[in-house]
């Protein structure tokens, strides 16, 4: 069969580069990936516009496509998987309907309350006076997140008063997130660590993946701006049985039963973004979608096929499904364009120098391939992404092939993972 995967970043490079492997695959043509799909083996990419539902529909009729998996948010909320559901084509993602979870942070928080899904309190603003106003009655610290979509940068925590209305300002005024900003949420800020919950699910059918934990900020020590994601690690300690169990109790199940409920039957990865603390859990997010760069360390533990797992979950056959997983661990340390998440520039020629570890994997996010050369065209640019008999092994891996990248103004935080490892 041939597969078509849909995105640019790291996540796509590392679903391409997993599907690739499996030997019923013909053929991986990435939409419209990046240099780092474009030099593997069984990949091409394609200059089709993901926003073309009609292009890429006949891009799949043409090339006999067999299964698509959507990466990004962006397609999935504007409803590429059912577009192309309804034409006959085997697409891995949910309905636009389902991705309201992600497309909408109202939409979610209302969902969580009405299914009774642990999170934190919060109110809903698309007046800036009103929410202004509400900055006097709350604790601080606080939230204030954009309501729609913002490749993951949209929240921002706010020590103060001074700070929150600064947020409300670059949201509402500035047009800092563009029409994510239209409305706004202010919850509660929780303490604790942070973990994310990955699975599969198939209406009410579910096999979890591999736990992880990402690291949002971009500084050492969680400091500074939110970014898409810095670095990650799985499994994650903090999860241990106990906690993977009532994620499923009072998490993942209840979202399931409450898609259906709505008429929305969930199909594709569905990520919740937790709050761990004292063995209690709250939901600060739900993804419609593979987490960046949680997937780039998961898929390099991942022993069972990809392929076999998305179809299986379109022809609702979760259940008789066994996944396995290597033991080892897993780490990818995000390298980063300087001035990411804000403003930073691109075009800088990259030097790779050979990796010869066979346990390690350069995933490529924010590249592309001009004349021969790799070149930076992203915020994110690489997950140097390694395995190892424990978290340390993988960690120092990891690293060791952050040393072999070079372009200009490159930059990574330098400790990712030390939360598990402690």
């Amino acid at each position: 069969m041939n597969v078509l995967i849909i995105g640019s970043g790291g996540r796509e490079h590392a679903l391409a580069w997993k599907s690739a492997q499996d030997n019923s695959v013909q053929h991986v043509f990435v939409c419209p990936g990046n240099a780092g799909t474009h030099l593997e083996n069984k990949i091409s990419n394609i200059s089709v516009n993901s926003k073309d539902f009609e292009a890429i529909e006949n891009f799949c009729v043409r090339e006999d496509i067999g299964l698509v998996i959507i990466g990004p948010e962006q397609p999935l909320v504007m409803g590429l998987a059912d577009y192309l559901q309804n034409k006959g084509i085997n697409t891995f993602g949910p309905s636009k309907s389902a991705a309201q979870l992600e497309g909408s942070k109202t939409f979610s928080k209302d969902f969580f309350v009405k299914y009774n899904i642990p999170t934190a309190g919060y109110k809903s603003f698309e007046d800036f006076n009103i929410a202004l106003n509400h900055l006097e009655e709350i604790k601080y610290p606080t939230v204030v997140k954009a309501d729609g979509l913002a490749a993951g940068k949209g929240v921002i925590i706010c020590k103060n008063k001074d700070q929150a209305i600064e947020a409300l300002n670059s949201i509402f005024k500035d047009k800092t997130f563009g029409s994510a900003g239209n409305k706004v949420v202010i919850e509660d800020f929780l303490e604790g660590e942070e973990a994310s919950f990955i699975a599969v699910v198939s209406k009410d059918k579910i096999i979890p993946l591999a736990t992880s934990q990402d690291h949002k900020a971009v500084g050492d020590g969680d400091v500074g701006l939110n970014t898409g994601g810095m670095g990650a690690y799985s499994p994650a300690p903090i999860v241990n049985e106990e906690i993977h169990q009532k994620i499923l109790d009072k998490v993942m199940f209840p979202t399931m039963q409450g898609l259906i409920e709505e008429g929305s039957p969930y199909l594709g990865f569905l990520y919740a973004g937790l709050m761990i603390k004292d063995g209690e859990i709250k939901v600060l997010e739900f993804n419609c979608r593979f987490g960046d760069p949680e997937t780039q360390p998961i898929l390099l533990r991942l022993n069972s096929s990809l392929v076999e797992l998305c179809m299986a979950a379109i022809n609702n056959n979760l259940d008789s499904y066994s996944i396995e997983w290597t033991q080892k661990h897993s780490c990818g340390v995000v390298i980063a364009s300087e001035g990411y998440p804000e403003t930073y520039k691109s075009n800088k020629e990259i030097n790779i120098n050979e990796n010869k570890n066979q346990d390690a994997k350069l995933f490529h996010a924010g590249t592309k391939y001009e004349n021969e050369k790799i070149i930076t065209a992203g915020g994110r640019v690489f997950c140097a992404t390694a395995l190892g008999n424990d978290l340390k092994e993988a960690q120092e891996n990891a690293y060791n092939l952050v040393q072999k990248v070079e372009f200009e103004g490159a930059f990574h935080r330098k400790d990712i993972g030390f939360k598990g490892i402690k």
